[in-house]
């Protein structure tokens, strides 16, 4: 009942929150403020828009009244006090970061997380900021992984490539006994069907550009948090590394929010169907993704998760390279393309060089095969996994 309840009332902040019509003259969508700069009538009303310009609209990279209302939006669905959005997924997560680190601190990451994510974290290590990986989601192994200088824990829940869950409420209560800040990329399940801060983690994060868009027409990304973080990240993070999202893609954004409730159940659907027909199928020796039973993750996720995203993973039986690039070369229904979230089905592979010894490493099969279960009839997707699996 309370999902049913949480999913109505996201169904309303998506369609109708913010849109203040009787502000833009009536108009069914807010208008696009496609401008760089507001002016004012006296030069200390500039001067005092200025010295607050968190709340007022001065310069692009400051606010901007389109890109308000797609952040008042998000940081609703997500339960969050305030939000801001940036010009990508990366800048979101740098700035998230960079507000939480300072030279000599430590970040801990809980098993497999997004590359670049991780490739930030080794450049950050030019600033003597430190980063370690605990392969494991649980609670205990993740405590024994916190060093003196740990200063943030980074998770993606479900993890990538792999959908591991992660105990949100243990682990964000974990980090506030040691004095930790948590961060968590929340792309994969939207805020429709998770929701982190309300469970105490500090800092959400999303690539825009997936399911909140969900067109593969919008490049951005999302920060969401409480004020007090918030106050420091605007003046330093987002105006001075100036990663702001345009007027045009907040307008896009916009319409991609409006259809996200019923995007989401679609794509929960088809994956369903899709990852019950491989879980049966005599070439596929392992399938993750956390609606199914068998997942070892399943009853945390019926706790923690609302609903499930379209994005999941196999593990060939065969698990080399050659059987992998055999397998996703035949494809035809779906496409082979980086990124997902959208309204197309799509396929890649993290043994894209044939690094197995990398991936094993990882905790990762050289077998995986990632799947981005789109929007079309799913009959056509079981059909062309079959022919794609087939000898």
């Amino acid at each position: 009942m309370r999902h049913v309840r949480e999913f109505e009332q996201d169904k309303q902040i998506c369609m109708q929150y913010e849109n203040d019509r009787g502000r833009f003259h009536g108009a069914v969508v807010p208008p696009t403020f496609q401008n760089t700069l507001f002016t004012y009538p006296t030069l200390s009303e500039l001067v005092d828009a200025v010295q607050s310009e968190k709340h007022h609209y001065v310069y692009g990279r400051g606010t901007n009244p389109t890109v308000e209302i797609v952040e008042k939006k998000l940081a609703a669905l997500e339960r969050g006090e305030e939000c801001k959005t940036f010009s990508s997924g990366m800048a979101a997560i740098s700035a998230a970061l960079i507000n939480s680190v300072q030279s000599g601190d430590h970040v801990l990451c809980v098993s497999n997380i997004y590359y670049s994510t991780m490739e930030l974290l080794k450049y950050l290590g030019k600033f003597h900021i430190s980063h370690s990986v605990v392969y494991s989601t649980n609670t205990d192994e993740i405590s024994q992984a916190i060093q003196s200088n740990t200063k943030v824990i980074f998770i993606e829940s479900p993890t990538d490539m792999t959908y591991r869950l992660i105990d949100l409420a243990a682990v964000s209560k974990l980090a506030k006994d040691n004095g930790i800040r948590t961060i968590i990329d929340n792309t994969w399940a939207t805020p429709l069907f998770q929701k982190p801060l309300t469970l105490g983690i500090d800092v959400v994060v999303h690539s825009a550009s997936k399911y909140l868009g969900g067109h593969s027409d919008v490049l951005g990304g999302a920060l969401i948090t409480n004020k007090k973080i918030m106050n420091t990240l605007f003046t330093k993070e987002y105006l001075l590394m100036g990663a702001a999202m345009p007027p045009s893609e907040a307008a896009l954004l916009l319409r991609g929010i409006r259809t996200l409730p019923l995007r989401m159940q679609s794509h929960q659907e088809n994956a369903l169907k899709v990852a019950t027909y491989l879980e049966s199928h005599p070439k596929v020796a392992k399938v993750h993704f956390p609606a199914l039973e068998s997942h070892p993750d399943f009853v945390l996720g019926k706790k923690q998760l609302f609903g499930y995203s379209g994005l999941m993973s196999i593990e060939l039986a065969e698990a080399n390279y050659h059987q992998v690039e055999k397998v996703i070369n035949k494809f035809k229904a779906f496409k082979i393309g980086v990124s997902w979230g959208s309204f197309e089905s799509l396929v890649i592979t993290p043994n894209l060089k044939n690094n197995e010894g990398k991936l094993i490493k990882e905790h990762m099969s050289p077998g995986t095969i990632r799947l981005a279960v789109g929007l079309e009839d799913v009959n056509v997707l079981l059909r062309d996994l079959d022919q794609a699996l087939s000898d």
